[in-house]
């Protein structure tokens, strides 16, 4: 059963909105009256997905989806009665996974949840291949330097020098960036 964590940021209440969430298969989490209690609820309660009543969300709501964000994704609804452009993309750059406007529907609920959860699981992906790549990247950039390191302080070739660091790491059971990174650290303190 999926879990709900609702934070209602307006006076409206949300007793319908719990009601529908509980007919659609939902368990729902102790509700967050501020977006400033936003990052530790996530913590503590760890829900599958949040849900943001706001009238309009404001700068403080925003600054704690994009701590909550950096520190433990999740996929965040938001139903708001603005539609202004600007305050929708702040809020997608801070972490809101579906903006929606014109209230929340509670026969449309479990449609929206389920879009923002299939669209936050595919942003995850792509945040994770992205990471996977860049770490190649700055992987590859430091075994050249060491290759190129040992190449001039030992007269290696530029495969003598791969081997050397291949060897190494096939020694230590470690990655071949972790084992140049580590000749790198080492051959600034040697000079």
């Amino acid at each position: 059963m999926p879990r709900v964590l609702l934070v209602n940021d307006t006076e409206k209440p949300i007793a319908e909105l719990r009601e529908a969430l509980q007919r659609a298969g939902y368990e729902i989490m102790a509700d967050v009256a501020h977006a400033r209690a936003l990052l530790h609820a996530v913590e503590t309660q760890r829900p599958d997905v949040i849900i943001i009543d706001t009238e309009s969300p404001t700068r403080d709501t925003l600054e704690q989806l994009a701590v909550m964000n950096a520190a433990a994704p999740r996929p965040v609804v938001m139903f708001s009665d603005v539609a202004d452009q600007s305050i929708i993309r702040a809020a997608v750059r801070a972490g809101v996974t579906t903006y929606v406007v014109d209230g929340m529907a509670p026969a449309k609920l479990a449609p929206i949840l389920e879009v923002a959860c299939a669209r936050f699981d595919e942003e995850d992906k792509l945040r994770r291949r992205l990471a996977d790549v860049e770490q190649q990247l700055a992987d590859r950039k430091d075994i050249d330097r060491a290759k190129g390191w040992l190449m001039d302080k030992r007269g290696l070739s530029e495969t003598e020098a791969f081997e050397l660091l291949r060897g190494q790491a096939m020694k230590q059971g470690a990655k071949l960036g972790d084992v140049a990174r580590q000749l790198l650290s080492m051959s600034d303190l040697l000079g």
